[in-house]
């Protein structure tokens, strides 16, 4: 069995296309949805066993990609039948070119396409190191896309609604074209063929054969991505993709050379859910024989094993075979598996950082402990999900890709775990710090009875530069105060600062114990901290505090057709642009830097969805907290 990943923007029509192809032979297929709307198909072509992963658009979905195309042979980009729609490929393309997995572009929808071929090829070529190379070119009737020219073959293929394309004789309109294309092909293929190149400069007509042999060599390889056409509702130019995906896709072999998997590695698991009556099951493939239950997997015995059907027992999985595991709660989706345990997936199958934070909250109070056991197996099955604890109130923090990945866990929770949850925003971690210096006595005693308590603290608070953070020091002389007491001053101190006048955090203080006493009998740890304490809090609101607020360093991953206009978007949004580059990998994208309060965050992935179409992301980490205005701090 041989498998292929089907991915491409939303509405390029990636299900349509794997539908078409699987149902070319007009056998029964194996159709599985998993979570987040993937899919998974398994059917027969020419009687060969083939499955083709289905990875809806958007960029929610984009955390799916990353493991089926581990365990692909291929993959397929879907692109929309528009120049000005090639820069929505941008994201697709990036991660193909990442992941070296020998991709074809099927421009889908040609039926009704108004650009030109050639210009939509261009326009994808921007965004892609490796040469985009046309295998095919349109012959169009009425101003319309009526077949289609293959370039090695030099044959010409009339489509037909609803039948198979026919056989036609070259049209003599279109033969200067096709002999333009036809050169401009062969002089790609050239550059990665001596011999090839030699029959080009010596003007030989090369043999079909040989063309494509060459061709076929190239793809596996990696280096040059062939671009076929058709539409895949109309099922025009699919029995030419498949054709090529049967004789160009390389087998397990070249999967396990390309990702430099060693001999113990054995599965990878691709897709996961959670099914009723099933509970969770994990898609693997195996990457050589003896996956079969009761065989250890994964660091533990593999429980059952079912075909895509998900009821269909499997007694073993043979190289290259899809089947999923049951009642093996071990295994997680995103890993390589061996006998012993697992391997990560390589840089480029990791899930981007969450983009929406929310803390989830049960609508039942007894659901309270059910929550954080089902959300710690959802994050098995879904490698976009990042699950956190909200450092101030403790409550659960999830990370999600964006609002339809969040809609999918809140439902998945419902639906599968029977937790319904609500969602807040994750409230901005606002600080304080004191307004100007202050020093301070405060005595502490105390007498109920057997042992009392006392203590007298003299303690001076400073406001330290920004970022400073904390500093405790002392100047006690005589023994005013015993040593032994001095670390239980602190505490006291640390104890107060936890929560200023304003309900926030208090930093950028430092505090020195400049005198204080003590007794013999009443005097202890417990008082000292107690003193040291209720001294800050005292400090605090004689000094007075301000808002600090904090500061995100922002890197933005865009289409460099989009980085200018980045610039109005994050004035608007009260950030300091720092800069924008090229990217140093990703061909057609600007890294863009910024400066920004972290409470505009959610603000500003709703405006990079709308200002580059969805094809941006960012990364912010803390950089510093500044003073946050009066009028600002109203609000926050």
């Amino acid at each position: 069995m041989r498998a292929f990943t089907v991915i491409g923007p939303p509405h390029s029509g990636n299900s349509s296309l794997v539908g078409a192809l699987a149902g070319l032979d007009g056998v029964p297929v194996r159709r599985l949805g998993m979570m987040g709307e993937a899919s998974v198909t398994g059917f027969d072509y020419m009687q060969e066993r083939w499955a083709a992963f289905d990875i809806p658009g958007g960029l929610d979905n984009v955390a799916q990609i990353g493991p089926a195309l581990a365990a692909s042979d291929a993959a397929v980009l879907c692109a929309p039948a528009e120049a000005e729609a090639a820069v929505l490929c941008a994201p697709y393309l990036r991660l193909l070119e990442a992941s070296g997995v020998p991709s074809f572009i099927f421009i889908n929808g040609t039926d009704t396409a108004a650009d030109r071929i050639s210009d939509i090829v261009a326009a994808l070529q921007v965004y892609c190191a490796h040469g985009i190379i046309l295998r095919q070119v349109p012959i169009r009737s009425e101003g319309q896309i009526s077949g289609a020219i293959d370039l090695i073959s030099e044959r010409a293929w009339e489509y037909r609604e609803g039948e198979r394309s026919a056989l036609v004789e070259l049209p003599e309109e279109m033969r200067a074209r096709e002999e333009e294309a036809r050169y401009e092909l062969l002089e790609s293929l050239a550059d990665f063929d001596d011999g090839l190149l030699e029959q080009i400069v010596e003007d030989q007509r090369p043999m079909t054969d040989d063309l494509y042999s060459v061709a076929t060599r190239v793809l596996q390889h990696h280096d040059l991505v062939p671009a076929f056409v058709g539409s895949a509702t109309m099922g025009n130019g699919i029995q030419r993709l498949m054709k090529s995906l049967r004789h160009e896709v390389p087998g397990v072999a070249a999967l396990r050379g390309r990702l430099g998997l060693g001999e113990e590695v054995a599965a990878v698991a691709c897709l996961a859910d959670s099914m009723k009556h099933l509970g969770k099951t994990v898609l693997v493939r195996a990457l050589q024989g003896g996956v079969e239950p009761g065989a250890r997997l994964g660091g533990d015995t593999l429980g059952s094993l079912n075909d895509l059907d998900a009821k269909t027992p499997v007694s073993a999985l043979g190289e290259g075979e899809l089947g999923l595991t049951i009642k093996s709660d071990h295994i997680a989706l995103g890993f390589f598996l061996t006998s012993e345990g697992t391997v990560a997936l390589p840089d480029w199958a990791q899930p981007s950082p969450p983009a929406l934070r929310r803390i989830l909250r049960p609508l039942h109070e007894r659901d309270e402990n059910k929550l954080s056991a089902a959300l710690t197996r959802l994050g098995e099955i879904d490698t976009g999900l990042a699950v956190t604890q909200d450092e101030r109130s403790g409550h659960l923090v999830i990370g999600v890709q964006g609002p339809r990945h969040l809609r999918r866990v809140v439902d998945k929770l419902a639906g599968t775990f029977g937790i319904k949850v609500e969602c807040e925003e994750v409230p901005t971690a606002l600080c304080e710090t004191i307004r100007r210096n202050v020093e301070l006595r405060h005595r502490h005693r105390k007498q109920s009875g057997g042992a009392g308590q006392f203590a007298d603290v003299v303690l001076a608070l400073g406001r330290q530069p920004l970022g400073s953070g904390f500093a405790f020091s002392d100047t006690v002389k005589g023994g005013a105060v015993p040593r032994n007491y001095i670390p239980a001053v602190e505490a006291g101190v640390r104890d107060a600062l936890a929560e200023g006048p304003a309900g926030h955090p208090v930093v950028d203080v430092a505090a020195t114990l400049k005198d204080g006493k003590a007794h013999s009998v009443d005097s202890s740890d417990f008082a000292f901290r107690t003193a040291a304490k209720n001294a800050t809090k005292e400090a605090l609101k004689e000094a007075g505090t301000v808002i600090l607020q904090p500061i995100m360093q922002v890197s933005i991953d865009v289409p460099s057709v989009y980085a200018g206009g980045l610039v109005p978007l994050m004035s608007g949004i009260k950030g300091q642009v720092l800069g924008f580059e090229a990217h140093p990998s990703a061909a057609g994208w600007d890294v863009f830097r910024a400066l920004m309060p972290m409470s505009v965050e959610e603000e500003l992935f709703r405006s990079l969805a709308s200002a580059t179409r969805g094809t941006a992301r960012f990364v912010s980490e803390p950089d510093h907290y500044e003073e946050l205005r009066e009028a600002a701090a109203t609000t926050a």
